[in-house]
């Protein structure tokens, strides 16, 4: 019995351990099922979440699509980038430091990136490398047959320049201008330039390039009278230094319009120099290694029976190509008339000369009436005397350097300067004063400049030459003009002097047939001809001047050439 009760605790004990047994088996069962359970659901919902982030992805690729089509595609980049490889070194190198002097606009994004500072996706379908070649070829024959297109046609900056007001307001209002009645001819051509520029993308510029102290230069245009104004073109010191660019050359080439922070229109490529290639300026010698000769082919001015005035100066004083030559001439005997007509003669007989006819400190009738009364090959170049002297100055200058480039390419050139005594006055206003003062005022160094210019006439052997006809002024009750005239008396090959007495009957040519004479003429003439000039002046110098012009003139009105003129000398009747 002892034994039956103490087994008790026991048996109690062991049900209890199998009773905490079968909790534990049966907890562990329901955190297995409830893990099943869980395990099911989440693949249950699988399918619905990749679905829902295709649809996310999707909308993504849509948006993508919408922001590609705002921004430039990758074919329009290769399109630029090829344009950019097209131009030339200098038009690189100006929008490089025009680029650089103006401020950069910010947009927030950065190369690269869109419009929410993620980076773009590239086209898989637009290979990057391949398709820019063939595009920018057909670019590149599409902008120079255009280029070409513009040459041949109106849009040229020279034909603006050469219309008058009305037309060029006629031209504004078919091209759509607004406010364009209260602007100057200058600015009217510049606002022109704009828009045609705009509308066709190209425009083809011309002018005389003067290169300023500071190493740019700018293309400046005779109609203007080589005046800056605000359509002229500006040229880089990397172009000038590239091509070896001079004052004088006349440059022609393709023009862009000014940018928001530029005030002219720039040189983009240069097409050609003196009207020939470019490349062919570094063969060119320069005007101060040329070596000059005297003047031994004969510029004939005789062109019709009725004008004496050109006729007795090829009997009297022969022009040579080279010339230098001296007009001598009181107030009112005629010298401008006199230079009107010996420019219409030298383009009439000789139309391979290129004439310029230069009128400093002149009244602006004077300078209407010479373009008006001489041809339009010739061109008439103005300084008024109501500008400064150093207006006078510059204009001479660069008239001097373009006669020179043009020479040095083997033309031959004729300039016509009224006068070189105002000239000689401009230029000793301008010219710092040394503290050498000569008689009537006159600075020792002031001539020096003058004396450059008269000096560059010149015959050059085995190329062009330039020939230089300038009026000196005496008997104005000046000092200073008398002093002018002395330092360049003795410098000229041929002097043509004119009398006062003659202007006072109103006898015209004034000419003093027995002061007057050319240097050297043997080398013009051939030997009979000089032989029978020298008969005509032995019986002309024993008259008076107002005698010898009257007889020379009434012999030659009957003959209807000098030739004929001199055949009768000839025969022994004067």
């Amino acid at each position: 019995m002892a034994k039956a009760e103490n087994n008790k605790p026991e048996a109690k004990k062991t049900a209890k351990k199998k009773k905490t047994r079968k909790k534990k088996q049966s907890a562990e069962d329901t955190q297995q099922a409830e893990a099943q359970a869980s395990d099911q659901a989440v693949e249950d919902k699988a399918p619905e979440e990749k679905k829902a982030s295709s649809v996310k992805k999707k909308a993504k690729e849509n948006r993508g699509d919408e922001m590609k089509s705002e921004e430039p595609t990758t074919q329009e980049t290769t399109e630029e980038k090829s344009d950019a490889q097209n131009k030339p070194e200098e038009s690189k190198s100006e929008e490089k430091t025009s680029e650089e002097s103006q401020p950069k606009k910010d947009n927030g994004q950065e190369k690269g990136k869109g419009r929410n500072g993620g980076f773009k996706k590239r086209d898989k379908k637009q290979p990057q490398g391949k398709g820019k070649r063939k595009k920018g070829k057909k670019e590149d024959e599409s902008v120079h047959q255009k280029y070409e297109r513009i040459k041949k046609g109106n849009l040229h900056l020279k034909d603006l320049q050469n219309l008058a007001v009305p037309e060029l307001h006629k031209m504004a209002q078919e091209t759509g201008l607004q406010d364009y009645l209260g602007l100057n001819k200058q600015q009217l051509i510049f606002k022109l330039l704009k828009e045609r520029i705009r509308k066709n993308g190209l425009m083809y510029g011309e002018g005389v390039l003067e290169v300023l102290p500071d190493g740019f230069g700018f293309l400046r245009s005779p109609a203007y009278n080589y005046l800056s104004s605000p359509d002229d073109v500006y040229v880089s010191p990397s172009q000038i230094r590239r091509f070896g660019l001079r004052s004088g050359h006349v440059i022609a080439g393709q023009i862009r319009p000014p940018k928001e922070s530029e005030k002219y229109f720039a040189l983009l490529r240069v097409e050609a120099i003196n009207f020939q290639d470019p490349d062919k300026l570094s063969a060119k010698p320069v005007f101060r290694d040329l070596t000059p000769l005297h003047a031994e082919k004969r510029l004939l001015l005789e062109t019709d029976q009725k004008e004496l005035s050109t006729r007795i100066i090829d009997i009297i004083t022969p022009i040579g190509r080279g010339q230098r030559g001296l007009i001598v001439a009181p107030p009112r005997t005629g010298k401008t008339v006199l230079l009107q007509k010996i420019a219409n003669a030298v383009s009439t007989n000789n139309e391979e000369i290129k004439m310029i006819v230069l009128l400093i400190d002149e009244r602006p009738e004077e300078v209407t009436d010479m373009e008006r009364k001489t041809k339009e090959d010739v061109e008439v170049i103005s300084s008024t005397f109501d500008e400064p002297a150093s207006r006078h100055c510059q204009v001479a200058e660069i008239v001097i350097e373009k006669a020179k480039r043009m020479v040095e390419y083997g033309e031959h050139v004729v300039i016509l300067l009224d006068s070189i005594t105002r000239l000689a006055r401009a230029y000793n206003t301008e010219m710092p004063h040394s503290g050498k003062i000569l008689t009537g005022g006159v600075d020792a160094n002031a001539m020096q400049m003058p004396k450059r210019f008269f000096g560059a006439a010149r015959n050059i052997e085995n190329g062009g030459s330039l020939t230089i006809i300038a009026t000196a002024l005496v008997d104005t009750g000046s000092k200073m003009d008398e002093v002018i005239f002395e330092e360049f008396k003795a410098t000229g090959n041929m002097e043509l002097h004119l009398d006062r007495r003659l202007m006072d009957r109103r006898t015209f040519p004034c000419i003093d047939i027995s002061k007057s004479g050319t240097r050297r003429e043997e080398l013009l003439l051939e030997p009979k001809e000089m032989e029978l000039v020298y008969r005509l002046r032995k019986v002309l110098s024993e008259m008076n001047v107002v005698e010898a012009i009257e007889l020379l003139k009434n012999r030659l009105s009957k003959c209807n050439t000098n030739a004929e003129f001199l055949m009768s000398l000839n025969m022994g009747s004067l």
